[in-house]
């Protein structure tokens, strides 16, 4: 099974998607694809790629033309509405670049991101000595459908991967699909970033596309309207239901393009399976930080079997907590309402606490998505005042059950495959339903079944 895995430590963005992509291909295919690209109809629209090193590691950094000029110069991927009335802003990000551009409103914190991205509400302006106009979902499908070249499954992806932009945009600021405009300028650049990573991706096939959790990168957008936090709202809503974190660099290293693309062709997001490694693409951007700045991707086998033995991953957070206050009945009952609160997983274990008083740590298990409410839950029935919490990879096998019918009623059967392994279990309440009816033991009974 051909399979294509996406590295997101620092964050995805269009550019160095790109980028990490056009490296699985040799030399010279590298040149012809980016000669299709930029003969494929993309108005005023020119890719370029350059040698890149980020922290001793060699790869390739890709640039976008519009006009001439290079897009890291102006804006760009972060697509705001436009609502009739006069009011822009620029939203300056360098995950790749750093840049200035005076729009009235500048966002003076480091970000870490393909290209820069503003947000202007006005159908016009003036820009280097040239007049830029907006357009919006139905500027983008003329583009896609009336001038690009590119193969209609190509043309497909594009219009799924623009469709969801523009249904983050509409969400995050609460207006219409319909009355969402993107600046001109931003949205050949973006449209350049998408339509790549889509041409690159039906060329290279893969059977599936997994990656890893997206750091996000964190800190605070300082805008017109007041703060903003990383990720954007836009960004956000797009990566909602998809593992993600930020390990303290204070960037946006995860663009709304860099997202939308992720939800779109993505299958599966966890640790990187078992595979044999055929290529490796590394992606830069042109800010620099402690760690790489880079999305690398592995192109590999994952054979059935591996497929099979892999399993699947995900992320738990665990919530624990000191308890030296509490009596085993109080504690029980906690356990109930934590399991209604969305808990996984609840277990304590015995420890000898301050004052050398034996007491209880509780652990308990659950999704990044209930991790409020448990949280409550955990202070409302505890006596704990303070709680620490932790991000984990989950290792988890595949589960299946079925019923198994026997001269004493149906029996269900749990079954778990993965990572080599396979085994079977018969539900324990069914097991003692049926030893009652045939008056026998449990032990009896499963030598029967067997």
């Amino acid at each position: 099974m051909k399979t294509l895995y996406f590295d997101l430590g620092m964050g995805a963005a269009g550019d160095m998607l790109t980028a990490a992509l056009l490296e699985l291909f040799p030399e010279k295919e590298q040149e012809a694809i980016i000669e299709e690209l930029n003969s494929c109809g993309i108005p005023k629209v020119t890719f370029r790629k350059d040698a890149s090193v980020k922290c001793g590691i060699t790869g390739t950094h890709m640039t976008v033309l519009v006009d001439g000029v290079e897009e890291t110069e102006h804006m760009h991927d972060h697509h705001e509405h436009d609502h009739e009335h006069s009011h822009d802003h620029e939203h300056s990000h360098d995950h790749d670049h750093d840049h200035e551009h005076n729009h009235g409103h500048d966002h003076d914190h480091e970000h870490s991101h393909d290209h820069e991205h503003e947000h202007s509400h006005e159908h016009e302006h003036s820009h280097g000595g040239h007049t830029h106009s907006h357009t919006g979902m139905a500027g983008i499908n003329h583009i896609i459908n009336d001038h690009m070249t590119l193969p209609e499954e190509v043309k497909a992806d594009i219009r799924a991967v623009y469709g969801l932009i523009a249904e983050a945009e509409s969400h995050a600021h609460g207006v219409p699909v319909t009355e969402i405009h993107f600046h001109e300028v931003g949205t050949f650049d973006a449209v350049a970033d998408v339509a790549a990573v889509c041409l690159l991706i039906r060329k290279i096939a893969p059977d599936k596309i997994m990656a890893s959790p997206v750091n996000t990168g964190t800190g605070q957008v300082r805008c017109a309207h007041g703060l903003m936090p990383v990720p954007a709202p836009a960004t956000a809503f797009l990566l909602q239901g998809i593992p993600m974190y930020d390990n303290g660099i204070r960037s946006e290293l995860c663009t709304p393009t860099g997202a939308a693309l992720l939800r779109h062709f993505v299958d599966e997001f966890g640790s990187m399976p078992v595979m044999r490694t055929e290529k490796i693409g590394y992606g830069m951007g042109k800010k620099d930080f402690e760690a790489a700045n880079c999305v690398r991707v592995i192109l590999g086998t994952m054979e059935e079997r591996m497929a099979a033995a892999s399993g699947s991953t995900d992320q738990i957070i665990e919530l624990v907590c000191n308890i030296d206050d509490m009596t085993a009945e109080e504690i029980g009952f906690a356990f109930d309402r934590l399991f209604e609160a969305g808990a996984v997983d609840v277990f304590t274990v015995a420890a000898m606490m301050k004052k050398n008083r034996p007491g209880t740590i509780l652990h308990v298990l659950c999704k990044e998505e209930r991790r409020d409410a448990v949280v409550g839950a955990i202070f409302a029935n505890t006596t704990t005042i303070g709680i620490r919490e932790a991000v984990m990879n989950r290792y988890v096998l595949d589960r299946s059950e079925f019923a198994k019918e026997t001269p004493y009623g149906a029996i269900r059967v749990k079954k778990v495959s993965g990572y080599g392994v396979e085994r079977e279990k018969f539900e324990y309440d069914d097991l003692a339903m049926a030893s009652r009816k045939g008056n026998m033991s449990i032990a009896k009974l499963k030598a029967q079944l067997r």
